[in-house]
């Protein structure tokens, strides 16, 4: 009933707005490391609930309908950054069950069997048996693990730390903390190119997310420009289909890109980029700086409301 109430009340709130959720990965079961992560279960009822209240549409058709004045009220897109393996294996499924439709931004560079360098860092912290670990590459010495928040809380700390480091230097620094910590095994996380494949095939739009998942604002604009292109070029080779649409790595405007990152995103032909700016999507929105937002919260009620909370909040307002 509650549910119902918040469909009916916010129906004058949600015309020719559009709201696009943003994820990474769909676990098959929780993980201690990645609390803000969804699992299996909360996927499919985020999902469900999504169906029952919502109008879930594909980027392309919500962005064809918000410019021919058709959205629909309760208008909803769900994406997924970064190309994880679980996307296909457990999200789809999941997708496919009620319906919805998805869009999966890929960095390429991924695809050869290397996880992302912050998932390796939380591996790292996640299956390391030695009570201490040697940080001395990014100035902490060799602080005690402890339990699994203090893991989670180091792991974190070094990710802030390496985030913002030019490319070599980022993979370099993790290469030398599993070096001086046992190299411990690392499984793979991120889908090969014949995955990748297999998941346009399936229905899902694939959109580009850069090669080697920089942050663009700390490169020139050709910089910008080949990391850019070597993703499209490589995701249009795999999959056989155009690549339309591309999402900002970090993706906080005027920290993470600029209007320089939006340049080269035109250039380059994408008819429309996400951003990671919470806020909604309407009619005069930069189709190349489009907002996205998650909702966290664990409960159905909740995360309905934030949903729709996000279509009246002032940031929303001002996008």
């Amino acid at each position: 009933m509650l549910h119902r109430l918040l469909t009916l009340f916010s129906h004058p709130l949600t015309r020719n707005k559009l709201s696009i959720l943003n994820y990474h990965q769909v676990l098959e079961s929780p993980d201690p490391m990645r609390p803000w992560e969804p699992d299996r279960v909360k996927f499919d009822w985020q999902m469900a609930l999504l169906r029952r209240h919502f109008q879930p549409l594909s980027l392309i058709e919500a962005l064809d309908r918000l410019e021919a004045d058709t959205l629909p009220d309760h208008a909803i897109c769900v994406t997924l950054d970064d190309g994880y393996l679980n996307n296909l294996e457990v999200g789809v499924p999941i997708l496919k069950r009620h319906q919805i439709p998805a869009t999966v931004f890929v960095a390429s560079g991924f695809s050869n069997g290397e996880n992302m360098w912050n998932d390796r860092i939380l591996e790292l912290f996640a299956n390391l048996k030695n009570e201490r670990i040697n940080l001395e590459a990014i100035g902490l010495a060799k602080p005690e693990l402890g339990n699994i928040a203090t893991r989670r809380s180091l792991a974190n700390y070094t990710i802030t730390q390496l985030k913002y480091l030019p490319i070599a230097e980022r993979v370099q620094t993790v290469n030398t903390l599993y070096h001086a910590n046992g190299n411990i095994p690392e499984q793979r996380k991120m889908m090969r190119p014949e995955e990748i494949s297999q998941l346009a095939a399936a229905g899902v739009e694939i959109g580009g997310h850069t090669h080697h998942h920089p942050i663009l604002k700390g490169m020139s604009p050709q910089e910008q420009h080949q990391e850019i292109q070597q993703n499209k070029m490589l995701l249009e080779q795999w999959t056989g289909k155009p690549v339309v649409g591309f999402a900002y790595p970090n993706g906080r405007f005027g920290k993470d890109m600029d209007g320089a990152s939006l340049a080269v995103v035109r250039q380059l032909g994408f008819r429309y980029a996400v951003s990671t700016d919470a806020g909604y999507t309407h009619k005069a929105s930069n189709p190349h700086n489009l907002s996205r937002f998650t909702p966290w919260d664990n409960q159905p009620l909740r995360f309905h409301a934030r949903l729709i909370s996000n279509l009246v909040s002032r940031l929303a307002a001002r996008n």
